[in-house]
């Protein structure tokens, strides 16, 4: 029995003490993880305060969990995605919009950015990273950034595992295309676990 699933039975059966030691654990994480959807940091705020809420409010009701940073990832991006197809549907004038696309920002992209001093291998990997979907990015983000494997994927995105595998290595193999092979050098340590 692991560390998230015994502090997760202590929330359920109502201990002080777990409350608050889950949201120190996990609340800079998804702080990160919400910002990568979108740059408004009091909708990402009060999302993870309304989740915590939840929790709270329930607790005696949740299920055995034995990855509790999972559960929280999937509540928040249902929340945010909730939060911001209705903030996009409607314009001002409450004239109807397009639904919400995630954006998600990849962080071995922000981490080649910071490292990287030539502009031209920042616009490689910008225009890389373009080609890549909504859906790639956020699937590559899970897999490589999060370490999730692809049944909790599957779990948080609700899509199949073949479909998830699929995705991965489309995206990967589009990666190797766009980046000249002296920069795609610096994301090979995250794709060796591609058949993990």
């Amino acid at each position: 029995m692991g560390e998230d699933f015994r502090i997760w039975d202590d929330l359920v059966k109502g201990k002080e003490y777990a409350l608050p030691k889950i949201y120190n654990m996990h609340v800079d994480f998804l702080y990160n993880y919400g910002k990568k959807f979108t740059k408004d940091e009091t909708l990402v705020l009060d999302a993870i305060h309304d989740i915590f809420y939840d929790v709270m409010r329930n607790h005696s009701n949740l299920g055995a969990t034995d990855n509790v940073r999972l559960y929280l990832l999937k509540s928040l991006r249902r929340k945010l995605f909730r939060l911001l197809d209705k903030n996009r549907r409607y314009d001002s004038l409450g004239n109807e919009m397009e639904h919400f696309i995630p954006e998600i920002t990849f962080s071995i992209e922000e981490q080649i950015i910071k490292n990287e001093e030539s502009a031209q291998k920042m616009n490689w990997v910008k225009e890389a990273m373009k080609q890549l979907n909504p859906l790639q990015r956020e699937i590559l983000y899970y897999k490589f950034t999060c370490g999730f494997d692809y049944n909790q994927i599957c779990e948080i995105m609700s899509v199949s595992y073949d479909s998830a595998r699929q995705t991965v290595s489309r995206s990967i193999q589009l990666l190797r295309k766009n980046i000249p092979s002296d920069i795609f050098v610096f994301f090979t340590p995250f794709f060796n676990e591609l058949n993990k």
